[in-house]
């Protein structure tokens, strides 16, 4: 037994050996900055909290149910602990598995009894990493855990905006709502005017007509908006997976500044260490590096190990007393020979498994770049429109004031008011639209950054 044990040390001491690939990876497949320049602001969006960005009291209570009751993140987080499981269960692979037995037998023969009792500790088919097979299926499985993990963070940050998003549209259907019907009552006024003076004698019935299409309309867009306003609700119900509660802190100006914490976009080369998304891509192309290790290490010996140490009595009194000592060691050797080529169809498929996940890190790179970039033009775009669209609408209030006194004191026809009325109602939706657009703009900037996970 003593001159066997130098032999395992050995063994063990040149098991582990790695067979995996170097990792190689291209350079970053994107321009080293952005084109467009960004907001000032904080540029570590990843360490910005959305609490501390979202500033609206009544949307932080949504995003804090969201992420209570939302079922699909309760499956990302799911999927992590299940993930956790599977590294377990693959990393145990690295010990061996010890057993104890006992066992006690009693026959007969020849009219005489006897027993024999005994107690071992036994290890079956551990195998000695000699050429890292099973260190690179437990790297692999360990990757697997690390980007599922950084799924789970992306489904948390998309979900956050996606709530901030889904709740800003409903505010802008409000608004929507509430234009909608100060144009009500707007129209309503005239057309009771221009009913009186039909009745009267001094208008004609065309004017009429045509104050009554502009009541209809008027009437129709408030029912659209408050459809929009419903389905909107709808969606935020989904995503915060409860009820909408009625005691929620009341809601903040929808066209007042403010509303999100001004950031700045940083460096491209920023993303790749913020991204979850692109740190999932990252840990799954590890994995398929370390699947080629282990796909390299089949075509070498595999060596396992199988022994056991215990004690034998005839009576169980003198079991562990002064029992006889019996032990067993069995190594044994599989050498590949021939196989029809699977090893090497296996090794094939590791490797060009590992294209693929290269391909789709660096896809990942560009994605995040691209939205990154989209959502800086926007927000420069909007902050440039906003202010054209408010003076366009205070020049549409001017026009349709005049049109409607010109009107009134008979110097021009309806259609003049008509056609004033219309060009208001919908300079004031193009701005509501521009500031929502411009906020969303905002988030997606956030989102696209990696806001919030850390």
């Amino acid at each position: 037994m003593k001159a066997i044990l130098p032999i395992i040390g050995t063994v063990f001491l040149l098991s582990g050996c790695s067979l995996d690939p170097q990792m190689w990876r291209s350079s970053m497949p994107v321009a080293s900055h952005f084109s467009e320049a960004s907001p000032s602001g904080e540029s570590d969006a990843a360490n910005i909290p959305w609490r501390k960005f979202f500033i609206e009291t009544r949307l932080r209570k949504l995003i804090e149910l969201s992420l209570e009751n939302n079922r699909d993140l309760r499956m990302a987080t799911l999927n992590v602990e299940k993930s956790r499981a599977n590294y377990g269960i693959t990393s145990s692979a690295l010990y061996p598995d010890v057993s104890a037995q006992g066992s006690a037998t009693r026959q007969q023969s020849n009219g005489r009894a006897s027993e024999n009792w005994s107690a071992s500790l036994a290890s079956t088919s551990y195998e000695v990493d000699l050429f890292g097979r099973v260190r690179s299926l437990n790297r692999q499985a360990l990757e697997r855990f690390f980007a599922t993990a950084e799924a789970q963070r992306a489904a948390k940050i998309s979900l956050i905006a996606e709530v901030a998003s889904k709740y800003y549209a409903t505010r802008l259907a409000e608004e929507q709502i509430a234009v909608s019907r100060q144009t009500l009552q707007t129209v309503q006024r005239s057309y009771d005017l221009n009913k009186a003076r039909r009745d009267a004698g001094e208008s004609n019935e065309l004017d009429l007509r045509t104050a009554e299409s502009q009541v209809e309309t008027a009437r129709i867009n408030v029912l659209t908006y408050e459809r929009d306003l419903a389905r909107g609700n709808n969606a935020l119900v989904l995503l915060i997976g409860c009820s909408l509660p009625d005691a929620l802190p009341p809601a903040k100006d929808f066209s007042s500044s403010g509303l999100v914490s001004a950031i700045s976009s940083g460096m491209p080369s920023d993303l790749i260490r913020n991204r979850p998304d692109i740190l999932q891509a990252e840990h799954n192309l590890r994995a398929s590096n370390a699947n080629i290790g282990a796909a390299r290490a089949a075509f070498f010996p595999s060596i396992s190990l199988t022994g056991s140490a215990g004690v034998t009595s005839a009576e169980f009194s003198t079991l562990l007393g002064g029992g006889t000592n019996a032990w067993s060691f069995t190594p044994q050797v599989h050498v590949p020979i021939f196989n029809a080529g699977r090893n090497r169809a296996n090794l094939h498929s590791a490797e060009t498994e590992n294209q693929i996940e290269l391909a789709n890190y660096e896809k990942s790179i560009q994605m995040g770049f691209r939205e990154v970039s989209d959502a800086l033009v926007d927000a420069a775009s909007f902050d440039r429109q906003i202010p054209v669209s408010e003076s366009l609408v205070e020049t549409q209030s001017a026009r349709f004031k005049l049109a409607d006194e010109r009107f009134l004191q008979g110097e021009s026809p309806y259609l003049d008011v008509l056609t004033a009325q219309q060009d208001l109602f919908s300079a004031k939706l193009r701005l509501l639209s521009l500031k929502y657009q411009s906020l969303n703009s905002r988030i997606s900037l956030y989102k696209s950054l990696g806001g919030g996970w850390k």
